[in-house]
């Protein structure tokens, strides 16, 4: 019986998972497989000794140790960040050893360099744990909706920017309060920007979509904003409306050109979507044959990525065995057949919208501002005004028929430079569920 012996690049939380979970399931996975499972090696400059549990490994802080071992099958890296992450990967793979890693931002920025290096030394690259955490997300796409055209993909793709929102709206707490009890209970991270601001959804967007359409989307490609700017007044306004404010992840095919977008977005509170809440994701397709599909899940921890990350070891293992390399395109489509996409314009977006502007409560502002909204063909749907504190600016906030994103670039930029507008204008985006 071949044994299929991995090496594992840093024994952090998703590292440990994936031990544990190896550990944990090797009897089952030996019943499936028809071969063991063995984590053979293991490096991590910050690690002194194994838990007794994992003895058997080899611990090194020397990544040498695992490349030039002609045992290992497999190398799991899971590090993260851009480098030395990339150099590992490549390393690996000119050794003629699979890859396994969980890393999104470096495969949005750097995948294209090292699929093609994968495919020049015929070996595979799993990487199922970079989207969605314990969701088989990447699975689905390329193997369950493979005879499907995508023709959209939302999802909340960010299980900390979902809980802030999520508390937000449930408790009527600030941001900035959230954010530090999200950062006390482990969801948040010290430095949480590219979380709170998106980036780290386009990552993962930009795979999705690079699946999904056969096209090399990247990080640069993606119009992205977060949640840092919203307050609970906006949470108040959003449920006047029935709807809840969720960071989505949007992308939809046009044929010629494709939508890439990060944005918080008002969600009907009748959408599968606002129903999302704490730290879970979901990924929800719309396909040409099968419709709607919604996969739901935890987006991120120790043992559901754990679980995705020894699902990609068992899928190479199955294919080492069988000698099935390559049998399924790492990216779905055939190399030959990904290429560049086009990518719509942002102004020529077309939504309704939500706007909160905040100006001086005196005679004329309202019909001012109603004015620079009439001059860019910007229709008000309604308008709501709260009461305010004595000598405090006012809160004005509308709700706009569907409007172009140039011309709205332009009225909030005219109101914004009013005297009365005491802040920059709120903007978000509502959900249009029907491509167009």
């Amino acid at each position: 019986m071949k044994d299929i012996r991995v090496g594992l690049i840093g024994f952090g939380t998703v590292g440990s998972g994936l031990a544990q979970t190896l550990l944990e399931q090797k009897d089952r996975l030996l019943r499936k497989v028809g071969a063991r499972i063995i984590l053979a090696r293991i490096v991590d400059i910050n690690l002194e000794h194994l838990p007794e549990q994992f003895k058997d490994a080899q611990l090194s802080k020397d990544v040498n140790d695992i490349f030039n071992d002609p045992d290992i099958d497999i190398v799991v890296e899971l590090i993260g960040g851009l480098e030395p992450a990339r150099t590992f990967l490549l390393e690996a793979i000119r050794h003629g050893k699979h890859v396994v890693t969980a890393n999104k931002a470096l495969l949005s920025i750097h995948g294209k360099e090292i699929f093609e290096a994968a495919g020049h030394n015929n070996v595979e690259v799993g990487f199922e744990a970079s989207v969605g955490g314990g969701i088989p997300v990447i699975k689905a796409l390329k193997e369950g909706l493979v005879a499907n055209r995508i023709l959209s993909i939302m999802g909340i793709m960010n299980g900390t920017a979902n809980y802030i929102l999520t508390k937000m709206t449930d408790q009527g707490a600030a941001f900035d309060v959230v954010l530090k009890e999200a950062q006390a209970l482990g969801f948040a991270e010290a430095d949480p920007t590219y979380d709170i601001e998106g980036i780290d959804t386009a990552h993962k967007l930009a795979i999705l979509m690079t699946i999904s359409y056969g096209k090399l989307v990247q990080l640069k490609d993606i119009h992205t904003e977060g949640i840092s700017k919203i307050q609970p007044i906006d949470i108040d306004f959003a449920r006047e409306f029935g709807c809840r404010i969720k960071l989505l992840a949007i992308s939809r095919h046009h044929g010629s050109h494709v939508e890439a977008r990060v944005q918080p977005t008002l969600v009907p509170e009748s959408h599968m979507l606002a129903n999302i809440n704490g730290a879970y994701n979901a990924i929800y397709f719309t396909g040409d044959t099968v419709g709607n599909v919604l996969l739901y899940g935890k987006g991120a921890g120790k043992m559901p990525t754990g679980s995705a990350v020894a699902a990609d070891v068992v899928d190479i293992g199955r294919n080492i065995l069988h000698g099935s390399i390559g049998r399924v395109p790492a990216l779905s489509y055939l190399p030959e057949h990904i290429g560049t996409p086009t990518i719509t314009p942002m102004t020529q977006l077309c939504c309704p919208y939500y706007f909160r502007i905040t100006a001086v409560d005196k005679p004329g502002v309202l019909s001012t501002i109603s004015g620079i909204f009439g001059k860019h063909s910007i229709s008000i749907k309604s308008v709501i005004q709260k009461s305010r504190q004595q000598n405090e600016p006012v809160s004005i906030v509308l709700h706009t028929h569907e409007a172009s994103e140039a011309a709205v670039q332009k009225a909030i930029a005219e109101i914004d430079g009013l005297e009365v507008c005491t802040e920059p204008t709120v903007k978000i985006r509502f959900l249009v569920d029907e491509p167009r």
